[in-house]
């Protein structure tokens, strides 16, 4: 890596860094009652986001009625608090006490793939516990991901450093050469395309039974690479534990169909949401481009 920008424009930055260093390293229960609470703050405070995660979910989830809409919304927020602290361990703290009680189920398929010599490329979604267990996942596997950059450079200069703690390597996602030959020599992707993307190429395919304007990487890295592909499914349980779960090899795919192959991403991703739909990132305008060029959150 290059070394740190250390100018003085950026000594706010890294002295937020240093906070949320020191909050890493808090015991891991008192993080996440530290989480659940600054969650409800945040469910307060921040009043566009919160706004943001109710229409997300009367969207998606129009069987609920008005409680239980409201109970998985301050569900929702304790999730992102903890994840706060999650995400903080993951790059600059320890992983041990999440560790314990760890579940990983369907290593065998991706070890299926790599043993017929394919690179794999593991599909996951934008939710809370994503960088956790992202990190716990490279005990068993050597992942590299594909992230968007920091703006900030002090902020991506620590938080690419983190990573690279436990990742195999971490590509932007404006690297697709590298990535293409990271996957044809054999490599492993953790990759999460559900957000609206702002730019690339784009379907609007369904998601929770509307319409959600979704990158085509998945199909196009495939298609390039030769890779096979598998869903990344995470939680955590109530019981405090996390649950990592890889589906079998996704099969057929690519396809000579771009958005038939990016609708069986999707879906994937919504069975993952579904599994566990407070964890979620609900914040985040999924919606925003419609077919009609009309705002669910106008």
């Amino acid at each position: 890596m290059p070394p740190p920008p250390l100018a003085p424009r950026h000594w706010p930055t890294w002295l937020g860094i240093g906070v949320l260093a020191l909050l890493a390293r808090l015991p891991w229960p008192l993080q996440r009652a530290c989480g659940t609470a600054m969650g409800q703050v945040l469910r307060v405070a921040v009043g566009s986001r919160r706004r943001i995660a109710e229409r997300n979910i009367a969207l998606c989830f129009p069987e609920l009625d008005d409680a239980a809409r409201a109970a998985l919304l301050r569900r929702h927020f304790a999730a992102l608090g903890i994840g706060v602290f999650e995400f903080t361990r993951a790059w600059w703290g320890s992983i041990e006490p999440l560790r314990r009680g760890l579940r990983v189920e369907g290593l065998e398929h991706l070890q299926q793939a790599r043993a017929a010599g394919r690179g794999v490329i593991v599909v996951s979604g934008h939710f809370t516990t994503l960088e956790v267990c992202g990190r716990l996942m490279c005990d068993h596997l050597p992942l590299a991901g594909m992230y968007r950059p920091h703006a900030e450079p002090a902020m991506e200069w620590a938080v690419k450093r983190g990573r690279l703690r436990y990742a195999a390597a971490m590509f932007t996602k404006s690297e697709l050469r590298p990535v293409v030959k990271h996957l044809k020599q054999g490599g492993l992707l953790w990759y999460a395309p559900d957000q609206d993307p702002s730019r690339g190429d784009a379907v609007y395919v369904p998601f929770f039974g509307r319409s959600a304007h979704s990158l085509t990487s998945t199909h196009q890295l495939a298609r390039l690479s030769g890779a096979a592909v598998v869903a990344f499914g995470h939680e955590r349980r109530t019981d405090g534990g996390y649950t990592l779960r890889l589906s079998p090899v996704f099969d057929g795919f690519p396809s000579d169909d771009a958005t038939a192959d990016t609708a069986r991403i999707m879906a994937a991703i919504e069975a993952m949401a579904r599994r566990a739909p407070e964890q979620y990132l609900w914040i985040h305008r999924r919606f925003k481009r419609q077919p009609d060029g009309l705002s669910p959150y106008a």
